[in-house]
């Protein structure tokens, strides 16, 4: 059992307020409460010794494992098997409600399918990042503990009873050093578990049959969930992972989609480009809402846009503009950035940050992309208020003043600003918009203004991001850099995918930035980006490429290439922010972007592969 397993050995559970990694050593490694952005409970992913962690395995170390999602829903099952038996762990977290709480819980269903085996519980919590040790520990092992560290408790309810042929049998449980272990054998047919709940609450005797309550009440939820889909595509078992993975990176009382659960994990095993993801981006939720909506998933939809105009009406930006980058899931705005020296990292991968240095940045393709997702959601019903409409007036307004300032862009580099085709584009998505909307819904707007400057804007893109040597849009004014998040013009209307300088564009990108179905985001040696290292493929652009070879008429192509990417996928469907040379993922994981461009990926494809 290695100290640090691969990204990819991992499964999500969430209850819609926050969410926990577990491997498929049946060890939960990662854990935040009560939210996404809170504090560590369990991070022994980015520090096995100081991180914490809840586990349970075979007593032996002669077992082998595998792991699955019960279909249609966010409950994993472990099993491990071995010469005597085969035992399974579910893992699963009550949903927690559209209410803000300090109350989630982890339970696991351990059971005996075939023979007998004995199972060895340890749980050892790790408050605040592991910075704060137990102030207090309340044990009552008749009925469990209660760890409390700072503001953070985690009470650990015993379940009461192995059910063993009718009669009942106390498992063994016993305080050690910083936890707490529990130890039992079970035969076929048995079962017992664990709740693990925080907020303080303290220790009972929970009854088999009621944990196996909220096992049905949660199976009962995801499975009506996903039966609301419209998908009937050729990938559909994917596509309702993807659509699962979204929703449980979804903070139910915002409505807000946070980029990944994870923070710190690398994009290259041992370098420094390691970030804090637990937050939402305007770029990537916005995004969300093209893939919620294309699966019919309209409430969803609308929560975010709702939580988006919040956004605009609260204008919290400065540098940045009227929009930060990304907000906290309450929409609050402080997101200063600090490390944690005492931790390792992810297989030595420092530093460890907590926070996003980045949220200050000015990025000008936020505009589009919300603008973009506000027209979407007006498509399918939602409605702006006056306010709502005078804001987003002069926000657009501030675009005009703004789209040709240099910016650090949509890969958030840290090497100075300069001015890129995409931030470029994205304005004059954010204005193309503007005047749809102004002009649809008969909502007063300065639309000569708008007009023209949009109109400047691709005047001005076509004359200095086209590069007519290199035959392609490249990735900012001046360079002959590519750059693969430009493979969005023509999803975005601002240029034909049969026109023949986007061709020409695809043609160069395949030749230098695309490894099979891989692509890369750009080229780190001909494009500095300030940091030491380099990085995986980038799977949103990998997406990106297939409905770019969609749109182009090459859905041959398209669907090959879709189908390989799903090979990349972990055993449970799951994707990282990366892939490396040889498959293995990378970085913060899941990451929504990965798994929402391949939804609008499988949708696009199967509409053009119908006619």
């Amino acid at each position: 059992m290695s100290e640090y397993p691969d990204i990819s050995d991992h499964g999500l559970i969430g209850d819609l307020q926050t969410a926990a990694l577990v491997d498929t050593e049946g060890s939960i490694d990662w854990f935040c409460a009560p939210r996404f952005d809170s504090p560590s409970v369990f991070g022994s992913l980015l520090d096995a010794q100081r991180g914490g962690f809840c586990r349970v395995r075979p007593e032996t170390d002669d077992y082998v494992t595998r792991q699955l999602y019960l279909p249609d829903t966010a409950i994993l099952l472990t099993r491990f098997m071995t010469q005597e038996g085969v035992g399974e762990v579910l893992d699963f977290m009550p949903i927690a409600g559209d209410e803000p709480t300090d109350r989630h819980r982890i339970a696991r269903l351990i059971r005996v399918v075939r023979g007998s085996m004995t199972f060895v519980g340890e749980i050892r919590p790790a408050f605040t990042y592991g910075t704060v040790a137990h102030t207090g520990v309340e044990p009552a092992l008749g009925d469990g503990v209660l760890f409390r560290g700072g503001d953070q408790a985690l009470t650990v309810h015993r379940v009461g009873e192995i059910i063993r042929r009718g009669e009942q049998q106390a498992g063994t449980i016993e305080l050690i050093e910083g936890g707490l272990r529990v130890h039992g054998t079970l035969h076929a047919g048995e079962r017992t578990g664990v709740l693990i709940e925080t907020g303080g609450a303290a220790p009972r005797r929970v009854s088999i049959d009621e944990l196996e309550r909220m096992y049905l009440e949660t199976q009962r939820f995801w499975r009506d969930w996903v039966g609301r889909s419209t998908y009937r595509g050729r990938w559909r078992e994917m596509v309702h992972r993807s659509a699962i993975t979204l929703k449980l990176l979804t903070y139910a009382p915002s409505g807000a989609l946070v980029a990944a659960p994870t923070a710190g994990l690398p994009e290259q095993v041992g370098g420094e480009r390691n970030w804090d993801y637990r937050y939402t981006w305007i770029r990537d939720a916005s995004f969300s809402v093209q893939a919620l909506l294309g699966l019919g998933y309209r409430d969803e939809a609308e929560a975010f846009v709702q939580w988006l105009t919040d956004r605009v009406q609260e204008s919290a930006g400065d540098e940045s503009g009227p929009l930060k980058i990304m907000y906290r899931v309450d929409g609050s705005s402080d997101l200063a950035e600090t490390t944690l020296p005492e931790w390792r990292g992810y297989r030595d991968s420092s530093p460890v940050r907590i926070g996003n240095g980045a949220a200050d940045q000015l990025q000008l393709d936020i505009y589009g992309e919300a603008m973009d997702s506000i027209r979407l959601a007006a498509e399918h019903g939602f409605q702006l208020s006056d306010g709502e409409w005078a804001d987003v007036s002069r926000m657009l307004d501030w675009v005009c003043d703004n789209w040709d300032r240099p910016e650090e862009g949509v890969w958030e580099t840290r090497g100075g600003r300069k001015k890129f085709t995409f931030g470029r584009f994205m304005c004059w998505v954010a204005l193309d918009r503007g005047i749809r909307l102004a002009e649809s819904g008969g909502r007063p707007a300065d639309i000569v203004r708008w007009r023209g400057q949009r109109d400047e804007v691709y005047r001005k893109l076509m004359a200095t991001s086209w590069d007519a040597e290199r035959g392609a849009f490249v990735q900012h004014e001046g360079s002959d850099v590519l750059d693969s998040a430009n493979l969005i013009m023509p999803v975005m209307g601002v240029v034909s995918p049969r026109d023949p300088k986007w061709l020409s564009t695809l043609e160069a990108m395949e030749a230098e930035l695309v490894s099979d179905s891989l692509v890369y985001r750009y080229n780190p040696a001909a494009s500095p980006d300030g940091l030491r290292g380099s990085e995986g493929t980038f799977t949103l652009c990998s997406f990106w490429y297939v409905d770019a070879l969609t749109r182009t008429g090459r859905t041959e192509e398209a669907r090959l290439t879709f189908e390989k990417m799903l090979t990349y996928a972990n055993h449970l469907g799951l994707y990282a922010e990366e892939i490396g040379l040889t498959g293995e993922q990378l970085g913060n994981f899941p990451q929504a972007f990965s798994h929402l461009s391949l939804i609008n990926a499988a949708v696009n494809l199967d509409r053009l592969l119908d006619h």
